[in-house]
């Protein structure tokens, strides 16, 4: 078994890359390394379609159309990410949560008194 391994060893490579890009996406909290982590497991599909080798043209032209949806995703996850940053000032995603959620806080406060101060007038 351990032979298939080295016989197929873009094959194995693609797999390990999309284990590690699956892991970057699900324990890193920092936005821009689960982009990196999303385009490390697209990478290791390419990878892996690649080293199947087909003679078929339909799985090179899919695997081109994957490409440029996977350009195309990362940069609007990249835009995302930068106006998340504009409106939190971190890249944190759980801080960036709890700033959005005190000022979801904030903002209901003030919109209570103001309904107050409303009724009392």
């Amino acid at each position: 078994m351990l032979e298939r391994l080295f016989i197929n060893h873009y094959q194995t490579a693609a797999v390990i890359l999309s284990g590690i890009g699956l892991t970057n996406l699900l324990l890193q909290r920092n936005l821009i390394k689960k982009i990196i982590g999303l385009n490390i497991m697209n990478s290791a599909i390419f990878l892996f379609l690649a080293a199947k080798g087909n003679i078929n043209p339909l799985p090179s032209v899919m695997a081109l159309a994957g490409i440029v949806i996977t350009l195309s995703l990362t940069a609007f996850a990249l835009a995302l990410t930068l106006k998340i940053y504009e409106d939190s000032g971190t890249l944190n995603i759980d801080e960036a949560l709890l700033k959005k959620t005190k000022e979801q806080e904030e903002l209901e406060a003030i919109i209570e008194q103001a309904e107050e101060e409303e009724i009392f007038s």
